[in-house]
């Protein structure tokens, strides 16, 4: 569904904003963004203006950001065809999320190359629905002995030059890249991204503490989907989940789908990291939304089963995994209240993403990205920039 007005006002149920919790308050949207938040409800008779009411116990949150999905619905980033983004931005709404980075994977230069190029094509010309931020380059400069999903074929040592060409190919659209830094030329890399104000993530890595340690001193803030695909936490060799958890400015992508990690790891993660340095991410694949069946994965055949995605030799390969069913999964931590859920979902994203003036929270002047969500935290209505563009009903 699709509808555009200029006016709209969301009244009752529970407002988490990001900051507070109001209960039986109302927003009203103008346009684009939104106008006003109130503590009180809504009582004004216009007919021009569309009301929608929430029951006592539905909520209303912030649009959920998603820094690294690949694809769903059918459509994957690496099509690097528009009808994929646009099948993907049309396919998020339904789960909450208002925005995303498109996420590539590990191949060819021209397969890459391509794909970036058409991200940068779609966001001057987007369609409907949740709003693609930029570009998440997950890959080909990782460590083959932490490959995961990726191609292991298309594994490439980290290269300035490689990047410099499809960051203008992008037309500097590439927000965050995810390497491995203990690799060689890995640092120069960092370097040369810190300079460029493009966040960098370590992932599929195997470095140890001391290399992510030297890494951080460059620039190094952010990690990939958190204990997957990366040198574990030892009690002799930290390696990179403990310099996740010693190092404060780094925040953590999580899959919290319980299939990539258990429940009680993500509850000691959050009670190491905070609400302040935790983002619950999908690393999503095409797959998501249309059940089991064999699937495409960068060349790689993939069988989706009762929720899971497995290569041939079992490696977990990616998620089906929907934002909203990440923030259910979240509000059962210990600790994590209604704010705390908006900061994992929504804010820390914008925050680390340096939009945080604009999305991510429920205040005047930002852009109008809301969710309605039930009890349950299944999705009723996604709004998008102003429009309504899911409604259940």
């Amino acid at each position: 569904m699709f509808m555009a007005v200029n006016r709209m006002v969301i009244t009752g149920g529970t407002i988490v904003t990001g900051e507070k919790v109001i209960h039986d308050g109302h927003v009203i949207v103008e346009g684009d963004k939104i106008a006003a938040v109130s503590d009180i409800p809504y009582e004004q008779a216009e007919t021009s203006v569309k009301v929608i009411h929430l029951n006592d116990s539905d909520f209303l949150f912030p649009g959920f950001i998603d820094l690294h999905i690949h694809g769903a619905a059918g459509a994957d980033v690496m099509d690097g065809t528009r009808e994929a983004l646009q099948t993907i931005a049309q396919a998020l709404p339904a789960e909450g999320t208002t925005s995303f980075l498109a996420t590539t994977i590990t191949q060819s230069d021209d397969t890459i190359s391509q794909a970036v190029q058409n991200v940068y094509q779609y966001m001057n010309d987007p369609a409907p629905g949740a709003e693609v931020l930029g570009l998440h380059l997950e890959g080909p400069f990782i460590s083959e002995h932490h490959p995961g999903a990726q191609p292991k074929g298309h594994i490439v040592p980290p290269c300035v030059e490689t990047f410099a060409k499809w960051e203008k190919l992008s037309g500097e659209k590439i927000r965050l890249v995810t390497l491995a830094p203990e690799e060689d030329e890995g640092l120069a890399l960092v370097k040369y991204l810190n300079g460029r104000g493009i966040i960098i993530s370590v992932g599929h890595s195997h470095a140890t503490y001391a290399q992510v340690s030297q890494a951080v001193q460059y620039g190094l803030s952010h990690a990939a989907h958190l204990f997957n695909a990366m040198r574990p936490l030892h009690h002799r060799e930290p390696g990179v989940v403990g310099a996740v958890f010693l190092h404060p400015d780094i925040t953590a992508e999580i899959i919290f789908d319980h299939v990539h990690v258990k429940q009680e790891v993500v509850q000691l993660a959050y009670n190491i990291k905070g609400p302040e340095r935790m983002i619950l991410i999908t690393d999503a694949i095409r797959a998501k939304g249309l059940g089991d069946g064999l699937y495409d994965l960068g060349g790689q055949t993939v069988t989706v089963k009762e929720n899971r995605a497995l290569l041939a030799d079992g490696t977990l390969a990616g998620s089906m995994l929907k934002m909203n069913e990440a923030v259910r999964h979240a509000s059962r931590l210990k600790g994590c209240d209604l704010v705390d859920l908006v900061k994992l979902s929504s804010l820390n994203a914008a925050r680390k993403l340096g939009i945080a003036h604009r999305k991510g929270s429920i205040a005047p002047g930002k852009d109008a990205d809301l969710v309605v969500l039930d009890q349950d935290f299944n999705v009723l209505q996604t709004i998008c920039r102003g429009q309504l563009i899911y409604d259940r009903k």
